[in-house]
């Protein structure tokens, strides 16, 4: 066991997860070793979901053969937690973001000339499916319905994807998959029933004040606290906005306040970061001029980065 899977273990039991949860994860990675050529697929994170009763809902899905629906709005920690899983459970990952021009083709794969035969060029549904892999569907309501169909098999109990004109896919018993969506986004539709059945479906709540507390806290130990709130501060109050329809969600953005305070720890003036990492993500003047509107009320132009962090 690597560091950051101790790390994650342990912040897990903070969290108050059962041991005997985690107890049951480690089995099932002793019973499903992983090849050395696979390991590198294995995601490497430093951040951590934090949320007790997601994390226990999807381990126990997880555990008992089911496959995952994460579902909640934009900045709620859904690819993080994705990521998350398939370290806990050291399984190899393989990502398909759907868009309108993902086909069939593109989950399981097409016909290709090699060595003067034609051969089938797997895609990362047929990869994951043979290797054991956690297969990541995101954003899983842009896809197209021909696109999902050919998947009803391998998504419920048969495990099995039928390729014309090659041989079944019988999918590893360490096959999972994790689909992700957001109701918010453009392109985005309702899914059928047929595939929203074939999954354990999970509400990831909007982040509150004391877990996006924590998440700043972990990810910036050396940060002033008082002043790390304030950041804290500014995506609550952006939140709040885009909840009552005054911006839309592109500045709510925790990527982009992680982002905007690595460059502070690094030098950078903190307006300055928070307008590359919050207030450049709208392009409309009349939103833009609210979002710095809320920053400013928050950060002020006097700081500077060792302000915000004392040691630089």
């Amino acid at each position: 066991m690597n560091e950051f899977d101790n790390n994650m273990n342990e912040n897990l039991l903070r969290q108050g997860i059962r041991k005997s949860l985690l107890d049951d994860v480690s089995y099932f990675k002793k019973e499903h070793i992983l090849s050395e050529e696979l390991k590198d697929r294995i995601p490497l994170t430093n951040e951590i979901f934090i949320g007790k009763d997601i994390w226990e809902m999807c381990i126990t899905a997880i555990l008992e053969g089911e496959n995952i629906l994460l579902i909640g709005q934009k900045a709620t920690g859904k690819n993080v937690l994705a990521d998350n899983i398939c370290q806990l459970f050291g399984r190899p990952q393989w990502s398909t973001s759907f868009h309108v021009n993902t086909d069939s083709a593109s989950l399981i794969g097409t016909d290709t000339f090699i060595e003067n035969e034609v051969k089938l060029r797997r895609g990362s549904v047929y990869e994951c499916g043979k290797n054991g892999g956690f297969g990541i569907f995101d954003e899983i309501n842009m896809a197209k319905n021909d696109a999902m169909v050919v998947l009803h098999s391998a998504l419920d109990y048969r495990k099995v994807i039928d390729v014309p004109g090659y041989d079944k896919i019988h999918l590893h018993i360490a096959t999972r998959f994790i689909g992700t969506m957001n109701y918010d986004y453009a392109g985005t539709k309702d899914l059928n029933e047929a595939l929203v059945s074939r999954f354990m479906t999970i509400q990831i709540p909007q982040i509150g004040k004391e877990t996006l507390q924590k998440i700043l806290n972990m990810n910036f130990p050396d940060a002033n606290t008082d002043l790390l709130t304030q950041f804290v501060g500014v995506f609550l109050d952006l939140q709040e906005k885009a909840m009552n329809s005054e911006i839309s969600t592109k500045s709510v953005d925790l990527r982009g306040i992680i982002a905007s305070l690595k460059t502070i720890r690094r030098g950078l003036k903190p307006l300055n970061a928070i307008s590359m990492g919050i207030i450049g993500k709208t392009f409309d003047q009349y939103e833009k001029e609210i979002v710095m509107d809320v920053v400013r009320t928050r950060i002020c132009d006097v700081w500077e980065s060792n302000d915000v962090f004392p040691q630089n």
